[in-house]
């Protein structure tokens, strides 16, 4: 991905910014959601932790960026739930020629908000883990890279100015302010939709989805 057309990225990114963002929405359940196989361990969670409320549709989001620190015993910030919400959801059926929304599952446990795409080819899974600050989320990214098996860095104009690595089974990592988020596509073929989008394409185009909402919102 460090050579993968940087200058469409960055165009597209700020086509995105042009089109507007809207909050999280789907179904939610309660338990912890296990982290990928390439996330590391999580720090303990803060006492009081709780699942996020159930939803049913989409919802509008007029709220802030993921810039300022929050005590994570409140649940998930709006900006975390966006990764659940309208934009990465049509862009997921857009590249898939998807007739339907798929079902999606929301978890919220060790200041991680998950949501979990239900393909009929299988499960993708995009999280964000809310650390206290902008040094703290850098730390975590930091951890999960060098536990990643096949860590590739994503460098240039690809990784929008952020810190972010790509692994070869199909999952795109990036840290923005004290945000980490990771797009897990390892469960799903390695090309996926009528145009064999790669599912490493995939995972990077649904992070830079998310990316511009927060940029958006900031």
């Amino acid at each position: 991905m460090t050579k993968r057309f940087p200058l469409f990225a960055a165009l597209a990114l700020s086509a995105l910014l042009l089109a507007g963002c809207a909050a999280a929405a789907g179904s939610t359940e309660a338990g912890a959601g296990a982290p990928s196989s390439n996330t590391p361990a999580p720090a303990a969670a803060p006492s009081g932790a709780s699942p996020s409320p159930q939803q049913d549709g989409h919802a509008g989001h007029h709220g802030g960026g993921p810039a300022s620190p929050r005590d994570a015993s409140r649940g998930p910030s709006e900006a975390a739930r966006m990764v659940c919400g309208d934009q990465p959801m049509d862009r997921l059926t857009a590249i898939l020629d998807l007739g339907d929304d798929p079902h999606t599952v929301e978890t919220w446990a060790d200041s991680t908000f998950t949501c979990i795409y239900h393909l009929d080819e299988g499960a993708l899974e995009i999280s964000v883990r809310e650390a206290p600050d902008q040094a703290a989320a850098l730390t975590y990214f930091d951890a999960m890279q060098a536990l990643a098996v096949g860590a590739v860095p994503i460098d240039g104009l690809a990784n929008l100015g952020f810190p972010a690595y790509e692994t070869a089974d199909g999952s795109a990592v990036f840290q923005k302010d004290n945000f980490v988020l990771q797009v897990d596509a390892s469960g799903l073929p390695g090309t996926v939709g009528p145009d064999a989008v790669s599912r490493n394409a995939l995972a990077y185009q649904l992070s830079t989805t998310i990316l511009a909402c927060w940029v958006e919102h900031h």
